[in-house]
């Protein structure tokens, strides 16, 4: 039973923090777009030249 007494106000604490740093996240904007950085990683570089990089595509260079 002493345990308890222990785990609720440590328990009550992870939500306090928990709940704080929410209302930092929404304060300081990280909720505002939300669509965008799932689909960075989908979009091409276009800096990025395909020959550039070596044995990106083998069939080209004659090799198995």
């Amino acid at each position: 039973m002493s345990v308890l007494l222990m785990l609720i106000p440590i328990s009550l604490l992870f939500v306090a923090v928990g709940a704080v740093a929410f209302f930092w996240a929404v304060n300081h904007d990280q909720f505002d777009d939300m669509d965008t950085p799932g689909l960075l990683p989908l979009l091409d570089d276009p800096d990025a030249d395909p020959d550039a990089a070596p044995g990106r595509d083998r069939r080209r260079e004659g090799m198995p």
